[in-house]
């Protein structure tokens, strides 16, 4: 396999030969926008590694790649609006430096730019690709209701979140290495198994993200520190801090949770005093292991070579440690 700075270069070089402001502008400027903001490339790296990991060369993988990160980046362009997002990596999300209706049509726009790019690939591949497609961009629309729904329930439970998250974010990392393993031509139980393997990695890497949002910084980030909580996102951390807590804390906790104030500063902080004080950040370091072994028992599995397993298992590995 490639080392991964080769994949993410090769990528960039794509998107910004494929990806043009034309007319009208102010659809396509928010698209060349977000796109540019960076971030890791995760989702269109692991196209590229499923593609690899079979054998095949992963250039055959680059319109799906980038299919890939114009569907992600469409997700967070209109969460960013649900949740009234100022910052996005760092920098203004795209209804703050446009506006509300702009972010919503620019964002609809890069979804169908998305199939667009698949359209590159053909007969069966094509069929495979667009049902795994479909299939992964339903799911994402479900967990972003049960994540909104969750915001006015106080009884969530730790089963329901891990659901609501493999939905969310998890099912898009196994579809990514799927594609990856579907124009590689792999068996379609070899598919599966990779899909499998990108799902539990994918739980353990929103946990992190999770964990990240509490005790990350923000100049490595490149969000708000404590965003959920300012949000009362029923996260792992909060339900199993209120799973653990006495009376007095659990009452403390509900108390923050129905809140919204302008200046959330201590806030903040002392709901993460709580989350320390009953164990939810070792509790979810302790999943964050969990869900990564399990990804790990999976790949052992799968039909593929020493070489590109360990590469595979040493991505996951930087990902479960990374601090952005």
């Amino acid at each position: 396999m490639l080392k991964i700075e080769e994949y993410r270069i090769d990528f960039i070089a794509h998107l910004q030969e494929k990806i043009n402001v034309v007319d009208p502008k102010n659809l396509y400027l928010p698209i060349e926008y977000i796109l540019g903001l960076g971030g890791k490339r995760l989702r269109p790296i692991l196209v590229f590694m499923g593609v690899t990991a079979f054998g095949e060369d992963y250039k055959e993988a680059l319109d799906a790649s980038l299919a890939i990160e114009l569907f992600h980046n469409f997700t967070l362009l209109h969460d960013d609006i649900m949740d009234e997002a100022p910052l996005r990596r760092g920098r203004e999300t795209v209804h703050e430096k446009w506006d509300v209706n702009t972010a919503i049509l620019s964002g609809d726009a890069m979804f169908i730019l998305a199939y667009q790019l698949l359209e590159s690939y053909d007969g069966v591949n094509y069929k495979k690709l667009m049902q795994l497609f479909n299939k992964t961009s339903l799911e994402v629309c479900e967990g972003q209701q049960h994540d909104m729904d969750f915001e006015t329930r106080d009884n969530v439970t730790v089963e329901e979140y891990i659901n609501m998250i493999g939905l969310k974010t998890s099912v898009l990392v196994a579809a990514a290495l799927k594609m990856g393993a579907i124009i590689a031509n792999a068996p379609e139980e070899e598919a599966d198994k990779i899909y499998d393997f990108g799902l539990n990695l994918g739980i353990a890497f929103q946990l992190q993200d999770d964990y990240l949002d509490a005790f990350g910084d923000t100049a490595t980030f490149g969000k708000q520190i404590g965003g959920d909580i300012m949000e009362n996102k029923k996260t792992y951390l909060y339900i199993e801090a209120l799973k653990n807590s006495d009376t007095e804390t659990k009452e403390e906790l509900l108390s923050w949770y129905s809140e919204t104030l302008d200046d959330n500063t201590v806030k903040v902080k002392r709901v993460k005093e709580l989350f320390k004080q009953v164990g939810s950040d070792k509790l979810i370091r302790d999943a964050i292991q969990n869900y990564t072994d399990k990804a790990f028992t999976v790949l052992d599995t799968i039909s593929i070579s020493e070489a590109n397993s360990f590469v595979l298992k040493q991505f996951g590995d930087n990902l479960m440690t990374r601090t952005v």
